[in-house]
Parts: structure tokens; sequence; C-alpha cells
């Protein structure tokens, strides 16, 4: 099956185009429909060509989740059963099955909720991570001592989120909010590497996104929800724990399997646009791995077939 890499739905308003979902509006005013396709990004670059069934997995794998998780915090889903969409929707049943979600809108809070089990690309310069201080004598892939909120900013489309240290959180959303963000992030990350350890998988880090919405209650205080997608292979680093080994790269499940060829094949900084102004388009066979990772990581998450 050849990947869906665009979406087009006339009737109803295309919101926005992010890396890898589209989002509409529908009929109901208090509802966006996310849409996830084939696209895939490395370094905030969108890969010309995209991954078959990426979006179902996706899709599949964040309702797991959001299932699991729900007993720490609410989330922004409303239904993935097309039938219980508006009408509008329901329109296009056959290309939204399995890759969509009806969800609440809300106030995107403008922060990546990063939590991290492991670090090491500015640690192994400075001793840092996101300018916190931590412990001398970690190698890379080591576990560290304890999970660890790592925030950075929220870019536009195009951009590049930039990581910076829990103060300055602080000042960027408020002291009060960034207290139940990062309590959240670190329950809900604890609470996932767990399950994953049970499946024989490692969860070094991953970015979780928050909003707030209205209380049910008038004149009470904004409610934070999770929202967007949570703990895919896009926003995760997955890693197996057969054959871990601190002190060297992980094999992964996820995106770094990309990263790393992108890298290979000249990629850095100021090249966004490819060696030749055409962008970058993926091998084949780098096509078929990656849908194999992610495929596989789902399985063992899940326990169920993409």
């Amino acid at each position: 099956m050849a990947p869906i890499t665009s979406t087009n739905f006339e009737s109803l308003k295309l919101i926005s185009r992010g890396k890898v979902r589209d989002i509409y509006a529908t009929s109901d005013p208090n509802a966006l429909l996310f849409v996830a396709t084939d696209r895939i990004s490395a370094y905030d670059v969108i890969l010309n060509n995209g991954i078959p069934n990426k979006g179902r997995i996706l899709t599949q794998l964040s309702l797991f989740w959001f299932e699991k998780l729900a007993n720490i915090i609410p989330n922004h889903l409303i239904t993935a059963d097309i039938d219980q969409m508006p009408d509008d929707v329901k329109a296009y049943k056959d290309q939204l099955k399995g890759r969509s979600m009806l969800v609440r809108r809300a106030q995107v809070i403008p922060l990546e909720a990063i939590v991290r089990g492991s670090a090491w690309s500015e640690y192994k310069k400075s001793g840092t991570v996101h300018g916190i201080n931590l412990p001398a004598g970690l190698i890379e892939s080591s576990k560290l001592p304890e999970p660890l909120f790592t925030p950075s900013t929220k870019a536009e489309q195009g951009a590049h989120d930039e990581n910076i240290h829990p103060d300055q959180a602080r000042e960027l959303i408020g002291s009060d909010l960034y207290e139940e963000v990062s309590q959240a992030a670190l329950k809900l990350y604890s609470a996932a590497a767990a399950h994953a350890a049970e499946r024989g998988i490692i969860l070094a880090d991953t970015k979780f996104e928050f909003g707030l919405v209205e209380p049910s209650v008038e004149g009470g205080k904004k409610v934070l929800i999770l929202i967007d997608e949570v703990l895919t292979p896009d926003s995760s680093r997955y890693w197996p724990a057969e054959g871990y080994e601190p002190g060297k790269s992980q094999p992964s499940f996820d995106k770094q399997y990309l990263r790393d060829w992108l890298v290979s094949k000249g990629f850095k900084k100021g090249l966004e646009s490819g060696l030749d102004g055409n962008g970058w388009t993926i091998d084949a066979d780098v096509v078929e791995g990656t849908q194999k990772r992610y495929e596989e990581v789902f399985r063992l998450i899940s326990g169920q077939e993409p």
C-alpha cells in the first residue's frame, strides 16, 4: 500500500498541516479532527516520501496509551470511532479509518514536555542536560538516577524547538502551571516506562504535549489535559532491553534509524532542503526498515497486530 502523505477533505476546513498530522475543523465547534498521515520528519525536516501504514500505527498506539494512562490525567480524545463522529466526517470513513481521532479543542501550552531516562549529547560536552547539572561518570545510554523533566520551546512549523532550563520554562508558562505539567509528565513517563519494561523495552525518553480546557463547573480553574500523540516511536526513543549495554548507542524501534541514515547521506544544519535543493528522499530499504521497527514496537507495547 502506498503511503498517504497528504489529505484533502473538501467539505472539511483544514486548520493546519503539521509534520505528521493534518487537523480539520468539523461541524462540532468544540472538536477537531486529527488525521495522522504517513509523513515522517527527522531533525524537523519532512522527508519527501512517507512510511506505509505509519499514521495508523501512531494513532493506534496513542489510543492504547490514552486508555492505559487515563487514571493519571484526562486527555483530549473524544472518539476514534468514525461512526460516532459528526456527519461531515463520516463521509470520509474509508480514508480516515484507523488513522483519525476526534478530539477536544484545547488551549495548547507552548512547551514540549520532555522526560528523559537517559541523556548523552549535551552531557558528554558539559555534564549537563538542558543546563541541569547531572552526576559525574555517566556514560552513553546509561540510565539516569531518576527520570528528568527537560522542557523545550514549542516552535512553529519549519523552526527548531529550543532546549531550555526549567527556570526559563517557569517564566514562560508560570510557576504553578509548570509544576502541574512537570509532575504530570513525570508520572506519565514512569507508568509508561514500567509497562514497557514488562514488555522487554526501555523507554529512553519521550515528549508529551498538554493543553487547558474549560472546567465543568462555572468559575472553576481550567483543567490540564494530555493532547496530541502520546508515546509513539515518533515522539519517543524505545530500545530493546535484550542486549542493552551502556557505553554505546543502542538499537532502537524509533526514528533514530532514519536520523542515522539521513546523517550518513550528508545531512547537516543548513541542508534542510537537500543536497540539490529538492529535499530528502528516503531509500527504499530504509523505508522498509523504518516501517518494520514501528510495527514491531506496536506489537511489543500493545500486544496487538498493527
